[in-house]
């Protein structure tokens, strides 16, 4: 009873005239990135943290535009997927497979309903799971001493490996430059200023915001220009919606699968939409067996992967609001931006700042109903811009990025920065160094610091203090276990990804 008190009061934040306004903006903005190729739900997210910012958003106001824009962009992943055979982002890869030959037989149309259909049924089961879990994980969290959460923070950067990086070694090697960037400014247990070269700006550490506009929108650009832009893309005939409701109520069984499976795979760190999106399609196409067409255009083949991702997207929320520990890339963007506003997610959120937690989930809720809304009788606006030249939308996008930094500090010494993160992140794309280990590395480093040394003091120097209490040591397997199982299984998951029909 005590959850649903607080879902009330969550709607009664989440349903003021100006939170919903914005729930709607960022609903229907992330619609429009998330369709974009190559754009995704955390450079959509990155990109609008400084206007958030600027706009002096309340806090709740503030996450519950970025968190409808990570659903909006969840969801438009699958329009460029359907219609050009190019996923608008990773999750999106496996709702090529069907969606893009449903197209070709005229039936796009059916694919972007069915898709936008399963997506609402994927992201409503995931933020009701969401809504039921939280609270318990949180409640258990609180039992956490300072050992305990080093080694979550262990485990958190164990487990990256799933969240992003083909390679490993460039992903502990992305972990460590973050870690080394989260050093920079005053030491906490000393006072003594470390790596700041006597710059002032650098005293109180680097800005995340910073970090995280300079390396997602910056560097996109730039890899924009090195590529040029394409010109005009080919136009697009979507065709008139045949899709009945015998139709609808025969995928019901698949998009609930496929939600329940992703929200699974969103709230283990560092699994994520991806898998989600791979494991929903994959026993989908077992269930169904010879009876399915899964490759040639099956309707079940669209809804598995798009329910799957949904689902994902509102459980990896579950770690990073209870734990302090993000799910996905995207969550890792929301985590910093909760850091920004003086608000530490975990256990205590929930009591420290219930509002802002319960407003957002009853936001999730609400957007789901809105992006269906959108979705559906908008889908010619969304397919139109697939047609507008990148030359055009990119600049926006980073004049966007600018402006918003600007007025946060109107320092031009934050320019500057911003655009040394964004040429490293062009570097490290080009060298496939991936970007998001970076971004963890930075907001992880200082609390895992902090419980270190909480840590030692409380044991007088013993180590032995990381092994004591069964947790910790249970923490410690996971860790391990999230660290050697991608090592032996990823390769094989992400070669059935890439050729699905390889059994």
């Amino acid at each position: 009873m005590e959850t649903f008190q607080f879902l009330l009061d969550g709607f009664a934040v989440a349903l003021t005239p100006t939170n919903l306004m914005y729930a709607l903006i960022g609903a229907f903005v992330g619609t429009l990135i998330g369709a974009l190729p190559g754009l995704g739900p955390a450079n959509g997210v990155a990109i609008l943290i400084p206007l958030a910012f600027s706009l002096a958003l309340p806090v709740e106001t503030a996450l519950i535009l970025l968190t409808s824009v990570y659903a909006g962009a969840m969801y438009g992943g699958r329009i460029s997927s359907i219609l050009l055979n190019i996923p608008g982002d990773e999750p999106a890869m496996m709702t090529c497979l069907d969606g893009y030959p449903m197209a070709q037989q005229g039936k796009a149309a059916e694919a972007l309903a069915i898709s936008a259909i399963a997506s609402f049924v994927g992201g409503l089961l995931g933020t009701i799971g969401l809504i039921f879990l939280a609270p318990v994980l949180a409640r258990f969290a609180l039992t956490f001493g300072p050992a305990e959460y080093f080694a979550l923070f262990v485990l958190a950067f164990a487990t990256l490996g799933g969240i992003t990086g083909k390679n490993p070694t460039k992903t502990i090697i992305a972990a460590v430059i973050g870690l080394m960037i989260s050093t920079v400014g005053m030491d906490i247990s000393t006072g003594i200023q470390r790596y700041t070269f006597g710059q002032l700006k650098l005293f109180e550490g680097i800005d995340f915001i910073l970090a995280i506009v300079g390396l997602f929108a910056i560097s996109e650009l730039l890899l924009f220009i090195e590529n040029k832009a394409k010109g005009p893309g080919k136009k697009i005939i979507v065709g008139k919606l045949n899709l009945t409701f015998k139709q609808i109520f025969k995928l019901i069984p698949t998009t609930i699968r496929g939600g329940f499976i992703g929200f699974i795979a969103g709230v283990l760190p560092g699994a994520g939409a991806s898998l989600g999106s791979f494991v929903s399609y994959t026993i989908e196409k077992k269930v169904v067996g010879k009876d399915g067409k899964f490759g040639e255009g099956d309707e079940r083949g669209v809804a598995a992967p798009e329910a799957g991702n949904n689902g994902a997207s509102s459980g990896a929320l579950v770690p990073m609001l209870t734990l302090g520990v993000p799910g996905s890339g995207t969550t890792a963007v929301l985590l910093a931006m909760l850091i920004s506003l003086n608000i530490t997610p975990g256990p205590l959120m929930f009591t420290q700042h219930a509002d802002v937690v319960w407003g957002v989930i009853a936001a999730l809720l609400i957007g789901n109903f809105l992006l269906l809304v959108l979705n559906i009788p908008l889908i010619g606006v969304f397919v139109k811009l697939l047609s507008v030249p990148t030359h055009f939308l990119l600049p926006i996008v980073t004049m966007v990025a600018f402006v918003g930094i600007y007025s946060i500090s109107h320092s031009p010494f934050d320019l500057k920065f911003m655009v040394a993160f964004g040429i490293a992140g062009y570097l490290f794309r080009k060298l496939e160094i991936p970007l998001v280990p970076i971004i963890l590395g930075m907001l992880l480093g200082p609390e895992m610091e902090k419980n270190l040394a909480h840590a030692m003091v409380i044991s007088d120097g013993n180590w032995l203090v990381f092994w004591q209490s069964p947790l910790a040591i249970s923490i410690w397997i996971i860790a391990a276990a999230g660290l050697i199982l991608p090592m032996i299984f990823g390769r094989r998951i992400r070669t059935k990804m890439q050729n699905p029909t390889i059994d």
